[in-house]
Parts: C-alpha cells; sequence; structure tokens
C-alpha cells in the first residue's frame, strides 16, 4: 500500500506522518508532498528518512491512500487528480465536507457514511469533530433537539504563524517591552480572548467558523432537524480546543446516565469530579488521541438540558488522527479502490 501525505511539512501534515507510524498503519510506502520550495527536504520519520516529493502530473500515480492537509486551493486542484490516478482521498480543509457527494467523517460517529464514497472523504472541522465525538452516543441514547456550543480554540488552529505570534506577544510582555503588533490575528491575543475565529463574510453576523460547527455538525449526526447554534472565541492556548455544549434532548437523560454512557463511548475519556479539581483542561489533551469530557450536569431552565466540558486536541484527533482513523475504516472495509476512478 501506497500512502501519499500532501502538506507534509506543515503542524497537522507532520502530525498525519507521526500518527501513522504511532497506529502501525499498514504502508509499504510513505510518500510526503509539499510546495516546490520544500520539494527535496529530508524529513526523519522514526528509522527512515522521507523526501519531500512535489505535486506534478508525473508524481501522483500508484497510490492507494492521498492524506490532505495542504489548505482549500491546494486540495480544490489535485484531490480529484489523485482520485482520478486511483486513490481515495482523506482530505483535512473545508473544500470538501459540505458537497452532497462527499462524506463527512467521524471514525467513531459515522463510519457508515464512506459506503459508496466518490473517491474523496472529507475531515471535519477540528471543533466540530471533538464536539460530535461526545454527541453521537447522546443522539443514539436520547436523541437530540438542540446542540448550543460556545468553543474556546487554540492558536496552532490557525496555523504555525499564530504559535509564534502569541509567544512572541507573551515574551514581550513578561519583559516589559513594546507587544508587537498583531499580523496574524485582528488583535493582540496573548493574554486575550477574541470572539472571531475566521471571518465574516458578505455581511453575516456569524464566522466562517462558526458556520462550519454548525452546518457539518447537522451533516455527521444526518440530522437536518437538529437546531445548532455556535460562538467561537480565540483564547491565548498554545494546543486544545475546548468547547461548552448546552445539549437539550428528546428523550429525559441525567448526568448519571449519561456519565455512563459516555464513559462506554469510543473515543471519549469522562473526567468529571469537579468537587476535586477533576474535569478535562486543554493541557490535558496533549498528546492525547481521545475526546475529555466534564462537569456533565443538569442544565436548571430546562428538563431535558445538560452542559458538558468538552476538551480535544485539535491537532491530533481534530484533524490528523481521525484522517488516519478513516484511511484505516477504508482499508479494513475493502473500500480502497484499485483503478483510476472514471
Amino acid at each position: 500500500m501506497r500512502v501519499a501525505v500532501v502538506g507534509a511539512t506543515g503542524a497537522v501534515g507532520s502530525t498525519m506522518l507521526d500518527v501513522l507510524r504511532e497506529r502501525s498503519f499498514p504502508a509499504d510506502e510513505v510518500v510526503p508532498f509539499a510546495s516546490e520550495r520544500s520539494a527535496g527536504r529530508v524529513i526523519a520519520w522514526g528509522d527512515e528518512s522521507l523526501t519531500v516529493a512535489p505535486l506534478t502530473d508525473e508524481t501522483i500515480h500508484s497510490f492507494d491512500i492521498a492524506l490532505f492537509s495542504a489548505g482549500s486551493g491546494v486540495s480544490a486542484e489535485w484531490a480529484p487528480r489523485f482520485a482520478d490516478a486511483g486513490a481515495v482521498v482523506v482530505d483535512n480543509s473545508s473544500q470538501w465536507r459540505m458537497h452532497d457527494d462527499v462524506p463527512l467523517v467521524v471514525s467513531e460517529v459515522n463510519p457508515e457514511a464512506l459506503d459508496g464514497h466518490k473517491g474523496i472523504v472529507a475531515n471535519p472541522n477540528c471543533t466540530t469533530m471533538q464536539t460530535v465525538v461526545a454527541l453521537g452516543p447522546i443522539l443514539k441514547q436520547s436523541g437530540i433537539e438542540r446542540v448550543v456550543m460556545s468553543s474556546y480554540q487554540a492558536v496552532s488552529g490557525t496555523g504555525q504563524r499564530a504559535v509564534e505570534e502569541l509567544h512572541d506577544q507573551v515574551e514581550a510582555q513578561l519583559h516589559a517591552r513594546e507587544v508587537p503588533a498583531p499580523q496574524v490575528y485582528p488583535h493582540q491575543i496573548a493574554f486575550n480572548v477574541l470572539p472571531q475565529v475566521e471571518t465574516f463574510k458578505d455581511g453575516d453576523e456569524y464566522t466562517t467558523e462558526e458556520r462550519k460547527c454548525m452546518r457539518e455538525t447537522s451533516k455527521i449526526l444526518g440530522r437536518d432537524d437538529i437546531g445548532v447554534s455556535a460562538t467561537c472565541a480565540r483564547v491565548p492556548v498554545y494546543t486544545g480546543h475546548s468547547v461548552s455544549a448546552n445539549v437539550q434532548t428528546r428523550d429525559p437523560l441525567s448526568p448519571e446516565e449519561c456519565r455512563a454512557l459516555l464513559a462506554r463511548a469510543p473515543g471519549v475519556t469522562v473526567i468529571d469530579d469537579p468537587a476535586n479539581g477533576l474535569y478535562p483542561t486543554a493541557l490535558d489533551a496533549a498528546g492525547r488521541d481521545d475526546v475529555l469530557v466534564g462537569r456533565i450536569r443538569s442544565d436548571p431552565s430546562h428538563e431535558r438540558c445538560l452542559n458538558l466540558w468538552i476538551v480535544g486536541n485539535n491537532l491530533r484527533k481534530g484533524a490528523a488522527t481521525n484522517a488516519v482513523q478513516v484511511a484505516e475504516l477504508l482499508n479494513v472495509r475493502g473500500l480502497l479502490r484499485a483503478t483510476p476512478a472514471a
């Protein structure tokens, strides 16, 4: 099996390479792809060295799987080319998520959506991803009528330049130097909270990130009748997104029943003893693939509402790990194509 990793030198792409090795993915060959300026660069991969290849019509043939994390523009151009050359593409950008003929898959929630794929599978938004891992079991058990989610998102979700911007601003402030003007975000992110993740478009009062959370949640859960509202904020945290979710169920579900349900759910770890300071934090998610859930409690304003605190690693489960898990599902379910697409 030959696996391509497109965008391999970025934060998510390099994490994809790590996860492939950690999970012993059955690849006979892994080829990293990146921009022309990175072509020829050698990447250490366990005991092996991988050489970065450029994206050309000649280099993309004979792959079984292509994991993409190179942005929507690259995905729009090159994902169909890989698919036409016979690979199944698992794309981490927003390019294909809402296409009706492209499955949007979270491995623990809707693996059946992979059946009948047409060569491209979409990886959800990282905030949506961790939230639906917790919502999926609740939907099956008690139904869901409405979700109100508020996110507290780490700067690594924006990219390496944002991580550096936070670091430089914090360092300047701690040493009583003039804080560098923001370049990545519209305001200083150090010691601040910004009620904006991504952009506002065409007079929309919701950001593109909030729209993703709302639309993708409905698509993954397979229910257009679930009301979803989202507010997304950027916080001065390097890695690890946190979400406060208010979940209105169709049938009654007590906090005790919810804890037991999620404790049995795949990909979920319940940490919920707040009186003793036990609840998920962004730091707890470091290096982990499971979604952490705590602060499970009744909403006193509604008899069929629960509040949950959900934390996930945005680079791992929120992006790279789920992509590799989807590749594993494609392999074990016999959904890899051996011939080029029509």
